[in-house]
């Protein structure tokens, strides 16, 4: 299986993930967010995405030390300053996320007090590729299609696999 716990993978991927490779290498995204444990989660990494789909990079920060990591960011100049940042509440934990652009690519960074591996953004998406293994390439297309007609990712494989309920059930797999 893939270590999408690293970005090596991205290099001898399809051309959209070879050129999010160079968008993040180019910037050091990574690298910036190193003391984060980032990952690179969501459609791109399992060749899923569609036009439009965005970088969701998640990282592990504790709601006391917010306002370090969007310092770390904003000095080490990652994100712009004019960066839009939300503050939420996922299953009674606080989360930051921060949208914007890094060339053509729209940007989530993901932030929530827990192992980036432990994340449910990461747990859907090992999940998801392993059903995309097993089922293959008609599967995989059946997925593209229903979210190229605006069906978000995990409704989508719910459909196809008749889950009550996508976002729990997907974390089962």
């Amino acid at each position: 299986m893939i270590d999408f716990t690293k970005t090596d993978y991205l290099k001898r991927g399809n051309e959209v993930q070879r050129r999010a490779y160079d968008v993040l290498e180019k910037y050091k995204v990574f690298e910036k967010l190193k003391a984060y444990s980032p990952i690179l989660a969501g459609t791109i990494p399992i060749e899923i995405d569609i036009e439009g789909s965005d970088l969701d990079i998640i990282c592990e920060v504790n709601p006391q030390f917010e306002e370090d990591f969007l310092s770390d960011l904003k000095i080490n100049e990652l994100i712009p300053s004019d960066v839009k940042v939300d503050n939420t509440v996922i299953n009674g934990e606080k989360c930051i996320v921060l949208n914007f652009m890094l060339e053509e690519f729209p940007v989530e960074i993901f932030g929530q007090n827990k192992l980036t591996t432990e994340q449910n953004a990461y747990r859907h998406m090992i999940a998801e590729y392993k059903i995309l293994q097993e089922k293959g390439e008609k599967f995989k297309q059946k997925i593209i299609e229903l979210k190229t007609n605006g069906i978000k990712t995990e409704p989508a494989f719910g459909l196809l696999l008749g889950l009550e309920n996508p976002y729990e059930d997907l974390l089962k797999f």
